[in-house]
């Protein structure tokens, strides 16, 4: 079903468990292709995106599937070395299987992979990491032909901290020869959550959530079981969903400890939160204060996936917001469907001018891409009247059953076809 239905302007109210990390999910599944034997990820979430990798895995002779929440990889045997275009097209992080298949067999085809569309997304960072460490690129047509006899160890200098060509570099040093040097790092929790499980697999790698990491290359790895930390982006999703309804919530395994702007920024729109090991307990009833200036930015400044779902908290606000998008251009490709729920919102190349208003109103919308329906599916709850949402594919991308979370924080909300 890729429709929902949401009766709005009711206030979320309750607990919730936060499921297992995407972005943290994502690379983990690229690094078990470097080991030649068996991988188990536990707390693993159950969405497209993973599905999709699981996919590509398969594709490539590797032995992929489930047990409840685990994710089981079997990579003895990787019987060919090209990602199929038809499941790469649909997902961003199928460009880490770049340094792991490269790592592994000395060859990848990868055709250009896909995602969501919120703006230009280049590899060239990835490219020069691995062409740095010896490999051989080929631009083809349809996408790209890398080759090596054997990855070396270098000094990698990132401009600007990716955190994908973060990820493809550590994946292509853990079995090169020699020190891999990566300086200019990406520090997001992803990060280090891809360099713990590595570590346990017999990786070694040191400076992990620092802006240089060091990489000693290793001959093989081993078996390991490995699970995964709670997404600190769902939880940010759900936290600014119940704020925007002026409501009570207590997230159970959640990140606090790696949500610390999103969650001063809530205390100071006048929400009240406490955060405890592996819990956020948040009362919104008067959080309802502007924010003068957001700007996105790398960790741990404010996170780009969570922006859109902050727009739409701030389209109720008592006074004038201000959002400026750092990381992508097409981030605001939800504000026409806002306007049309009722927001008073003006945009000018990366920024963005929230004035508050009463109310949103019910209204037909459609979802173009993962975080923006997410906050369109806010946007309803906040809502008086009926909302009726498509896209849903794209939601499910990164969050297991969006329906069945808010319906156990009290929403009126279901599936209708």
């Amino acid at each position: 079903m890729n429709r929902i239905q949401i009766e709005g302007n009711i206030p979320l109210c309750g607990e919730i468990d936060v499921q297992g990390s995407k972005n943290g999910a994502l690379p983990v599944i690229a690094a078990a292709v470097l080991h030649r034997g068996l991988t188990v990820i536990r707390n693993c979430p159950r969405i497209l995106d993973v599905e999709y990798m699981s996919d590509i895995l398969r594709q490539t002779g590797i032995r992929v599937w489930r047990e409840e929440s685990a994710l089981f990889i079997d990579a003895e045997n990787v019987n060919g070395d090209t990602v199929l275009s038809q499941t790469a097209a649909k997902l961003r992080a199928s460009a880490l299987l770049m340094g792991s298949l490269l790592g592994r067999c000395g060859r990848v085809y990868m055709p250009y992979p896909g995602g969501c569309t919120i703006g230009m997304r280049p590899i060239d960072l990835h490219l020069k990491a691995l062409t740095q460490m010896g490999a051989e690129v080929t631009v083809m047509e349809d996408g790209l032909l890398l080759r090596a006899k054997k990855l070396k160890g270098s000094v990698i200098e990132f401009p600007f901290p990716s955190v994908g060509a973060t990820e493809n570099a550590i994946l292509a040093a853990v079995l090169a020869e020699g020190v891999t040097v990566i300086r200019g790092c990406a520090a997001e929790p992803e990060i280090e959550e891809l360099c713990r499980f590595l570590t346990g697999k017999g990786a070694r790698i040191f400076g992990a959530g620092g802006t240089q990491i060091t990489v000693l290359g290793v001959k093989d790895l081993k078996d390991s079981v490995y699970r995964l930390m709670p997404d600190r982006i769902v939880a940010g999703t759900y936290l600014l969903a119940a704020a925007g309804t002026r409501g009570r919530i207590l997230l159970k395994e959640a990140p606090g400890e790696h949500m610390v702007f999103l969650l001063k920024t809530l205390s100071l729109a006048g929400a009240r939160i406490t955060v405890e090991e592996g819990r956020i307990l948040m009362d919104a009833q008067r959080a309802c204060l502007p924010v003068k200036r957001l700007v996105t930015a790398p960790y741990p400044g404010f996170p780009t996936d969570l922006q859109s779902q902050m727009m739409v908290f701030l389209s109720r606000a008592e006074g004038v917001s201000r959002i400026e998008e750092k990381m992508f251009e097409k981030r605001f490709q939800i504000v026409g469907e806002l306007r049309g729920m009722g927001a008073d919102i003006r945009t000018q190349k990366d920024c963005a001018v929230i004035r508050g208003v009463e109310k949103l109103h019910g209204s037909v919308v459609r979802a173009k891409e993962l975080r923006g329906g997410a906050a369109l599916v806010s946007a309803a709850l906040m809502a008086e009247g009926r909302t009726v949402l498509s896209g849903m594919e794209y939601i499910r991308r990164g969050y297991e059953d969006i329906v069945r979370d808010y319906t156990q924080l009290g929403a009126d909300i279901r599936e209708i076809g």
